[in-house]
């Protein structure tokens, strides 16, 4: 028997302890989410749908839930209209400073986001959008590019490029081979690049909190606040509910272009 066949049982007992360590968080939350009690109760005796109801009829976490929608749908829109062109030009064409603007383009990444968040806020705050729903979108673009770029790019290497090359020999414009041939296939990737964003801006809070205003607040930074005032399972239930909408999202975008791709770098 090989070492391998060996550390078989092994391997998959440590894997299996390592994903309940981490999913058991989020399965306690989700079960104190349906809880009748006015405290944060497990185990509890029956079940009850009382505080997802509270959380639809509570106006300030609705509000923030059609912020952070409106706001993830502009922001990774954005992002995708940016990584489309940047990535074509990063894989097609070697030209003094690719290298850089690669980078810049995955700079966010390795940034942490209370850094960036103290930038922008000095930055928004110079140039009187401190507060803006609009520069609020630009930040999240900003962070959320990177996912985007990172999927368009992989789409974009070893793409066989005879179809083009056959269109433009029949004499079709650079747009029409673009619209008709590149982008449907690489329409997954794009698509991939897009629900990753919208994932990650949906999702983003230590930024937020220092870029949001009273009136534009996100959902991630309101159950932030409202955590520190409360222990209520009104935010268990909040929890829950993003926990399905993240799952939901992550599903489709497993279907549209493979989370497998996306772990492995697209390959």
């Amino acid at each position: 028997m090989s070492q391998q066949q060996k550390n078989g049982p092994v391997a998959l007992a440590f894997n299996a302890l390592v994903i309940a360590f981490m999913l058991a968080p989020l399965l306690v939350v989700c079960v104190v989410a349906f809880t009748p009690e006015n405290t944060l109760t497990l185990p509890t005796t029956e079940f009850s749908l009382r505080w997802f109801r509270a959380v639809f009829v509570h106006p300030d976490f609705m509000q923030s839930f059609w912020n952070s929608l409106w706001l993830a749908l502009a922001s990774a829109s954005i992002a995708t209209l940016l990584a489309v062109p940047a990535g074509l030009a990063i894989t097609r064409y070697n030209f003094p400073g690719r290298g850089l603007l690669n980078g810049l383009f995955l700079s966010p990444l390795l940034i942490p986001h209370l850094v960036l968040g103290v930038a922008l806020l000095r930055l928004f705050a110079l140039v009187g959008g401190a507060g803006s729903f609009g520069f609020l979108i630009l930040a999240h673009a900003l962070i959320v590019t990177p996912y985007t770029l990172r999927l368009v790019v992989a789409a974009l290497v070893g793409f066989d490029r005879s179809a083009e090359h056959a269109a433009l020999s029949l004499g079709a414009s650079t747009a029409t081979v673009f619209r008709r041939i590149t982008l449907p296939m690489i329409l997954p990737g794009v698509t991939g690049g897009w629900m990753l964003a919208f994932i990650n801006s949906f999702d983003e809070v230590t930024m937020s909190i220092f870029v949001t205003s009273p009136s534009t607040v996100t959902l991630p930074v309101r159950m932030y606040m409202y955590a520190t005032e409360s222990i209520d399972p009104l935010m268990a239930a909040v929890s829950a509910l993003m926990v399905a909408l993240t799952a939901c999202a992550m599903v489709v975008l497993d279907r549209i272009y493979g989370l497998d791709r996306i772990l492995v770098g697209g390959k």
